[in-house]
């Protein structure tokens, strides 16, 4: 019955995230030459809103994952390998790097550079012809976005190194919503003014994060994210997926998160307070009430995904419950 969960649950996973089998092995296929000359031309400096989708392998997500939510509050970092075609950036692999982290920051440290670069030298001489094309890094519990030390840390990258891109993940929103909460960036040069885009989809940010975001925001992008999964994947899928599998078991959502949920609640609090307080020294006008009303729709929208996220929560233990205590106690009688 194990096996049959562990197979359900990889189903479950990969109807969550939207992972597409590719019929043929095409994307795995790579020519140097093609691709150094497309290094050559820099399309990515004629127009910055160049890159425009981003294509992730499920072993590279499975990995970033399981690496992000092994640090619970710590931040991690890592590396990504894959290759470009087009205005299209592919996430073949991913690999761990042995970076200090916070809960708010990462260091990578000379050891962690020297690793990189021994790392990329390894697995050339295996026949691999990946290039690293970007890094991860993990935000446990505040969201997806890049912070000031983000952009800076991608801006460099982005001069030195291109094509490369940014990629961010919540293990801890991923642990408590059943699906992957990540996102993929690309910064802008410096004094590019991007156009206006209207408004983006909504996130909920802690309010102590809430300034760095807003200050940054507008020099990044981010892609469109769509991941796949080939022949030559799913033997390794499988193998990866009976390690997560075991940990989510091992797991629930309502303990491992218990601290993530109460600073919600707490934040959650202190944007209402925000709102009340705006909302007794404001005058009575039209431009004043719409800021109001759009003030506590944020706030409304953060208190429904708490409690989806709790519902959910609840739900998984429940149904975990019913699968393995009872079915032993049945047999048992």
């Amino acid at each position: 019955m194990s096996k049959n969960g562990a197979a359900d649950a990889l189903k479950t996973f990969e109807l969550e995230n939207n992972i597409q089998t590719i019929d043929h092995d095409q994307l795995f296929k790579y020519d140097p030459q093609q691709y150094q000359q497309f290094l050559q031309s820099k399309p990515w400096a004629k127009d910055p809103h160049y890159f425009k989708h981003v294509k992730i392998s499920a072993i590279a997500l499975l990995k970033m994952v399981m690496h992000a939510r092994s640090g619970g509050k710590l931040e991690v970092m890592g590396m990504l390998m894959g290759k470009v075609e087009n205005n299209t950036m592919i996430i073949m692999d991913s690999f761990a790097l042995p970076v200090e982290g916070t809960e708010t920051r990462v260091n990578a440290q000379v050891e962690a550079y020297e690793y990189m670069v021994e790392y990329l030298e390894l697995i050339k001489q295996t026949g691999r012809l990946e290039n690293a094309l970007g890094w991860y890094h993990s935000h446990p519990g505040y969201g997806c976005w890049l912070s000031g030390i983000d952009v800076g840390t991608q801006s460099v990258n982005q001069q030195y190194s291109e094509p490369w891109l940014g990629i961010v993940i919540d293990p801890t929103r991923t642990v408590s919503a059943g699906k992957v909460e990540i996102g993929a960036f690309r910064t802008y040069p410096q004094g590019y003014k991007p156009p206006n885009e209207g408004p983006s989809e909504y996130q909920s940010i802690p309010l102590s994060k809430i300034e760095d975001f807003g200050v940054h925001c507008k020099q990044y992008y981010s892609l469109e994210i769509t991941y796949f999964k080939s022949s030559l994947d799913q033997q390794l899928l499988d193998k990866l997926w009976n390690k997560y599998w075991v940990n989510t078991l091992s797991s629930s959502p309502i303990f491992s998160n218990r601290d993530y949920i109460t600073g919600q609640i707490n934040d959650l609090s202190e944007k209402l307070e925000q709102a009340e307080t705006q909302l007794s020294h404001s005058r009575l006008n039209i431009l004043d009430k719409k800021k109001e009303e759009s003030l506590l729709s944020k706030v409304s929208k953060d208190s429904s995904k708490v409690t989806i996220e709790q519902v959910q929560g609840i739900m998984s233990q429940v149904f975990k419950n019913s699968i393995f205590n009872e079915c032993q106690t049945t047999k048992q009688q």
